[in-house]
């Protein structure tokens, strides 16, 4: 299929297509709100049409006749396969191992895969305060692997260290020594404005596996808050098609509520 010419691509419809295209061949996908639920629709009409969607309201099996504009939308209920409560869809269907991947946003991300969505700053007198945890705490964990989607790609917001971590990959959570180990393998896909980058195993650091055309990995290092490996075999991001775009702009997102 023919691409759509790179000056009239947004750096968001990039990072959407290129997440959309890593979810073939997953099975249920916990999307969370914003680029995740962009994502998961294009992947559905896509790359992936039978992925099962599971929102956090307690639909399971979701079946959106139009883009959700949120978790608890109606869209997301009309047609699904199944509707729970909040506790038995974390008790049962999250904790219970019953998620293929996990698709979040964050605030911040460090090289280990840990996320903050809680604050920017201090503590005790933050620069910005942010929404929070939500459901990514428990997604963290108990989802067998986790996808990130990071509208920009800079030092603030892939610092050497979190300014508080919200989410703890499994290596900070085998750092802090008790309780019981997560599942899943955390983080292992962050689509960035720059590349992606990836993690194979449950205590490795991220490395750049791709980056976008026109970007050089010396541009990433240096809006990279620690020194970022390089995978051998890094290759350049295939760009959005022109059917993807199309999905994207006079299909999915007519509203430009996430593509800006």
């Amino acid at each position: 299929m023919s691409t759509a010419p790179l000056g009239a691509v947004s750096a968001t419809e990039i990072i959407v297509s290129v997440a959309a295209r890593e979810l073939a061949g997953k099975g249920r996908v916990f999307a969370g709100v914003g680029l995740p639920t962009l994502a998961v629709d294009l992947a559905k009409r896509t790359s992936n049409p039978d992925v099962e969607l599971i929102y956090e309201s307690g639909v399971c099996g979701a079946h959106p006749a139009a883009m959700a504009e949120g978790i608890a939308d109606s869209v997301v209920v009309s047609g699904a396969e199944s509707v729970v409560s909040m506790s038995a869809l974390f008790g049962y269907v999250l904790q219970g191992g019953n998620v293929d991947v996990g698709f979040l946003g964050a605030a911040q991300i460090d090289r280990y895969g840990s996320l903050n969505t809680s604050i920017i700053g201090d503590w005790d007198k933050p620069t910005v305060r942010l929404p929070g945890a939500g459901g990514a705490v428990e997604i963290m964990p108990n989802a067998g692997e986790i996808f990130v989607v990071m509208r920009r790609h800079d030092p603030s917001a892939f610092p050497a260290e979190l300014d508080f971590c919200t989410s703890p990959s499994p290596v900070r959570a085998r750092a802090a020594g008790d309780g019981i180990m997560p599942r899943g393998r955390g983080v292992t896909k962050v689509f960035t404005n720059l590349g992606v980058l990836s993690r194979q195993g449950p205590f490795d650091e991220l490395e750049l596996v791709s980056v976008h055309e026109g970007v050089t990995v010396d541009d990433v290092r240096a809006q990279t808050g620690w020194e970022l490996k390089v995978a051998d075999d890094l290759t350049v991001t295939a760009p959005p098609t022109r059917e993807e775009i199309h999905l994207l702009r006079d299909v999915i997102d007519t509203v430009r509520l996430y593509l800006r």
